[in-house]
């Protein structure tokens, strides 16, 4: 799903701004035919739960409405006019004046709602939308409605993150032709100094089928270098610069669409459509035991990550982007994982530009009924079953992946897809659950490897689901909830369980999640938890365990800033695994994983490789 940008022949306007916003308690039941009766207003991007100071918006379990005026440019006659939400969290009504345009289900993945039958050039039309956060056993992630006290509804869920919700990224009102480029599919390879860019153009629309297409690829200065006709083909650059970890070159390549109409061939002819994108020239590959960019060795090092900042959520932040990506770079990481949901498209750019490393996850994290029995893992009912991950489930993460697939198959930065996080992989059911997924994510993009990060209950003697990914990614917090303390025991319980994996599998190995909870400024001369010398110290141990094995791939501690959670006395101010603060200040521990990335170049600590 190609993200709206302006071009000769489209036009895209941000609606981004401050919205009126109320709550649909305090509604009438149909209150998107009329201005919303309400004194708020909320800012757009941004989770709407910490901008206000009622407890009531804050924890709010059912719909919101948003709503603004938006004008449309007279100079859009004859063009198709959409709007396009990068994301609305969970699920989204969209409402033009009185009627409903368009919905959507699912939080963190973009949608376009058509407006050229509903609106007009030089025109204004009211804009109603209605967010809801609602989690259930049929969403992704999944939840569960209570109803408590005086019949007072309350969400609660099963991951370790707080449920933020509304318009947390960019919307806008774009247009393009009539016939239209609809898609642009985009897969490279390298074959010596030669690299060859392979490209699928669809063409929607009246007289689509009459279309003639043409592709340029030029360099990053603009400089001309190929040109192919036809919609589907390959562009061949002599002595490519590729797309490399930490030193990222970006080619571009433009898509038109030519009718002829000046009587001469596609290549004379004037575009009547036409798109540009950045492609990064780069081969990703599983060999044995290896994780191969460009055909070399390459070793992970950063953090599982959140879309989380004080006040605004998980709204988009493009300080926050920069300034994170800062502290990235500044203490050696070369990747990290989007936990556990999609991000914003303006983070994958970025990534692309700087050449930072990307496994790109599903939002189906808590598809775990082991987790609510604790850390004895011992589930109420199955996880995979009517009662929870059913066969609605399954078409809500089949539909959430082809979307994620869809939206971020042409980013160079992402090398790998993540199906889920800390599912139930140890239960019956898990295989007839995962096989389609894992199976649909190879028929949408056959050129990334695949992975899940795997829970503590899952071992090598009960995982179902192992044998469908590319890569073991672990999740693994021994010295934390296991051996709590005691880091020589959580040293000898990690050992045992990488080196199960290696000899079971013969996959790379890689830690997708490891950290201890740390509250800055607190100190201690013996192994205490929560103090700022264990999560250095604890951090040490899992190094020492992960040098030891040649096929081990890559470490991502979680997490890389602390982050907002659901209220427990298990979380003070919440998640604090962070080895940076919530805004942002280092712990201890973030200069000693500088001390150890710094300079690696993607090379695994102690190689000469």
């Amino acid at each position: 799903m190609l993200k709206p940008r302006p071009t000769p022949t489209r036009e895209v306007i941000s609606l981004d701004g401050v919205w009126a916003f109320a709550l649909d308690s305090r509604l009438d039941d149909q209150p998107w035919t009329g201005r919303l009766d309400t004194p708020l207003e909320a800012a757009v991007p941004a989770s709407y739960n910490d901008l206000f100071t009622d407890p009531d918006i804050r924890d709010h379990v059912g719909w919101v409405y948003y709503q603004r005026t938006v004008q449309v440019p007279r100079g859009w006659a004859g063009e198709r006019i959409l709007l396009r939400f990068a994301a609305a969290t969970h699920a989204a009504r969209v409402y033009v004046d009185e009627q409903l345009a368009g919905e959507h289900v699912g939080g963190y993945t973009p949608f376009d709602v058509d407006l050229t039958d509903l609106v007009a050039a030089g025109g204004a039309f009211r804009l109603t939308v209605a967010v809801s956060g609602d989690l259930s056993n049929e969403t992704i992630p999944p939840g569960k409605i209570e109803v408590g006290f005086g019949g007072k509804k309350k969400q609660t869920y099963f991951h370790d993150f707080y449920n933020y919700a509304g318009l947390a990224r960019s919307v806008s009102l774009h247009s393009m032709p009539r016939r239209h480029i609809q898609d642009v599919v985009i897969r490279t390879d390298l074959d010596g100094t030669t690299g060859i860019v392979h490209y699928e153009v669809a063409v929607a629309g009246e007289g689509a089928d009459r279309a003639a297409v043409r592709v340029r690829l030029a360099d990053a200065d603009g400089t001309p270098l190929a040109e192919s006709a036809g919609a589907i083909g390959e562009i061949v650059i002599p002595e490519v610069t590729p797309w490399r970890p930490g030193a990222a070159h970006l080619y571009e390549l433009t898509a038109e669409l030519t009718d002829g109409s000046a009587g001469g061939t596609a290549e004379e002819s004037a575009a009547t459509d036409s798109i540009t994108l950045p492609v990064g020239v780069r081969t990703v590959e599983v060999r044995g035991a290896e994780f191969l960019i460009n055909g070399e060795p390459f070793y992970f090092t950063g953090f599982g990550k959140h879309e989380d900042t004080p006040v605004r959520g998980k709204g988009h932040d493009d300080a926050y982007l920069v300034h994170d990506m800062q502290l990235l770079d500044w203490i050696g990481a070369n990747s990290f994982r989007t936990s556990h949901y999609p991000y914003a498209e303006e983070v994958l750019e970025f990534a692309d530009r700087h050449g930072i490393v990307v496994i790109d996850e599903t939002a189906a994290v808590g598809l775990n009924m082991g987790v609510v029995g604790g850390m004895a893992g011992k589930p109420p009912f199955p996880t995979f079953s009517e009662q929870f991950a059913n066969e609605r489930t399954h078409a809500a993460h089949m539909q959430h992946l082809r979307e994620l697939i869809e939206r971020d198959r042409n980013h160079p930065s992402v090398v790998m897809w993540s199906i889920a996080n800390e599912p139930a992989s140890n239960e019956e059911g898990a295989l007839e659950y995962f096989e389609p997924l894992f199976s649909l994510a190879r028929e949408l993009d056959p050129t990334r490897p695949l992975t899940y990060a795997i829970v503590m209950f899952a071992n090598t003697t009960n995982d179902k689901i192992i044998d469908l990914a590319d890569v073991v990614s672990l999740n693994r917090y021994y010295g934390w909830y296991v051996a709590t303390g005691d880091l020589a025991l959580a040293e000898s319980y990690l050992e045992r369980d990488l080196r199960s994996w290696v000899e079971r599998t013969g996959k790379p190995v890689m830690m997708s999640e490891y950290g201890a909870d740390t509250q800055p400024g607190l100190h201690s001369v013996w192994d205490q938890a929560w103090t700022e010398e264990y999560q250095r110290d604890y951090l040490a141990m899992n190094h020492r365990v992960f040098d030891r094995f040649p096929e081990f791939v890559g470490e991502q501690v979680w997490n890389f800033a602390d982050f907002a959670t659901s209220n427990g006395i298990h979380r003070v101010d919440g998640n604090k695994k962070g080895v940076f603060t919530r805004d942002r200040r280092p712990k201890s521990a973030a200069f000693s994983l500088r001390d150890r990335w710094r300079g690696l170049g993607g090379r695994k600590p102690g190689s000469r490789k």
